[in-house]
């Protein structure tokens, strides 16, 4: 079950591509905690997931893990990818040793 959703977008050749991210309802499996999200880009639809102890922890890491996922992307690298606002960041959270990638209010927000 899809929990939350949020709408990026990528600029290209003048045109504004859609790219639609889900996250979804931590489920246990086994004796952890795993929670899935996918990330719709143009070409492909990126699937993963994020484990923990708890919901909460599956959660937070996933999070993170979708975070890196964006600022790793080549349509971040070219400056592309963008949520509300060009250069302003994507909400999303990720692990301190990739704080050096954030733009705009995501690093005024984790600095």
């Amino acid at each position: 079950m899809i929990i939350a959703t949020r709408l990026l977008r990528i600029r290209k050749s003048g045109a504004v591509i859609d790219v639609q991210i889900r996250i979804y309802i931590p489920e246990i499996e086994g004796t952890s905690w795993k929670c899935k999200y996918e990330i719709d880009w143009p070409n492909d639809t990126r699937v993963s997931e994020g484990y923990g102890v708890d919901s909460v922890q599956a959660l937070h890491i996933s999070l993170q893990k979708l975070g890196l996922d964006l600022y790793m992307s080549d349509y971040h690298s070219k400056g592309q990818l963008f949520w509300e606002k060009p250069d302003e960041g994507y909400g999303f959270p990720v692990p301190k040793n990739g704080r050096d990638f954030l733009i705009g209010e995501d690093k005024r927000f984790e600095g």
